[in-house]
């Protein structure tokens, strides 16, 4: 396949999963229309997972606390200040983001499963400190009540699923495309420089440290701004939304998305939720058991993820193209002259120094 005709079939493809995306209201039902809106919650969450543990090199479990903090900071400007939904989600941003900022001494000056363990430790500190906060949290019953969103100033709220549904998928679609914009700027290169040799950069004079403070500033943000979209898809928000197994099913499905692919770890974010939600029914009670064969599977296939894996697929229909290439110019050449391993008659003249002609006589 031509490079002009993968292109094609990429933005086909695209287009497809995006018009499915936008009809899924129109062919399910309510409910799993609320369950998809959840997932492009959970997915954009998975996305800061990615940004950390992926391309800034920082493995994380403990995300779900700028998430929670966005989540709860969002439901309250919601009850107490506006209903809008760009102040909502400016809200969560802003809450996320200051909520990692208050964390990132903690974080940015380890490395590997220490990583790990704190962030692990911060998102569990988040969860206590929300079921023992009663007067601001509603403690382990939540904060409900929450009103419906209006999503700009003038417009009538959104008092259905499949309203709620396209909303969430606007923002988050809004959101993965501004990070992978800032991903593809030189900023990008440089988060993924320190990762893959933090020596050298100190060497050359980065600072390596600053950069890794403003990469977990902006993944709590990203995490905020899904907190604020979990109070708009389901108008209700407890500590039980934050709890490790959340924090697990995310790092989970990034690693088996492809954790340096921000489309791998929306894709794997999605597939394991599909897993746990609905291929558990054909077993009930064996959810963990499914999720870790999935894992195991995709550990053992893909190595480097789902995303890894379309990468190598993508790199061997290339050079397969470019051999093909290569031998239709040759089979051209040998066409153009006989059998062309034979020198011609100028490169003849040109390797003796002799002029060709008929009568063969020196001069």
């Amino acid at each position: 396949m031509t490079p002009a005709g993968r292109r094609w079939l990429f933005r086909a493809g695209g287009a497809g999963l995006l018009g499915y995306a936008v009809a899924v209201p129109w062919l399910v039902d309510t409910y799993t229309t609320s369950v998809f809106a959840r997932t492009l919650v959970l997915a954009l969450v998975g996305v800061s997972v990615a940004l950390l543990t992926g391309l800034a090199g920082l493995p994380t479990l403990g995300q779900t606390g700028p998430f929670a903090a966005g989540a709860y900071g969002s439901a309250l400007v919601a009850m107490h200040v506006s209903s809008v939904g760009v102040v909502q989600v400016l809200t969560g941003a802003l809450v996320g983001g200051l909520f990692a900022l208050l964390t990132v001494p903690l974080v940015v000056y380890a490395r590997g499963v220490v990583v790990l363990m704190i962030t692990l430790a911060i998102g569990e500190l988040t969860v206590t400190a929300a079921s023992r906060w009663s007067s601001v949290t509603g403690g382990t019953d939540g904060l409900a009540g929450i009103p419906p969103i209006q999503p700009v100033w003038g417009m009538a709220a959104l008092d259905g699923d499949r309203a709620r549904y396209l909303y969430t998928l606007v923002v988050v679609g809004v959101v993965i495309a501004a990070v992978v914009m800032v991903l593809r700027t030189p900023a990008g290169l440089l988060l993924r420089a320190s990762r893959d040799d933090e020596g050298r950069m100190r060497a050359s004079g980065h600072r390596v440290t600053g950069y890794l403070a403003v990469a977990f500033t902006a993944a709590g943000a990203v995490a905020g701004v899904a907190g604020s979209l979990l109070v708009t898809a389901q108008q209700y928000v407890s500590p039980a939304d934050f709890g490790f197994d959340v924090s697990a099913l995310l790092l989970l499905g990034v690693v088996i998305g492809g954790a340096t692919s921000i489309g791998g770890a929306v894709a794997g974010t999605a597939l394991v939720i599909a897993v746990r939600d609905w291929l558990s029914g054909l077993l009930p009670g064996h959810a963990p058991l499914l999720l870790g064969g999935l894992f195991v599977l995709t550990a053992y296939l893909f190595p480097r993820g789902v995303a890894g894996f379309s990468t190598d697929v993508a790199r061997l229909l290339r050079s397969r193209s470019g051999e093909r290439t290569g031998r239709a110019l040759r089979g051209g050449d040998r066409a153009g002259y006989g059998h062309r391993d034979r020198p011609l008659p100028a490169e003849v003249g040109a390797t003796t120094g002799r002029p060709t002609g008929g009568s063969g006589a020196d001069s």
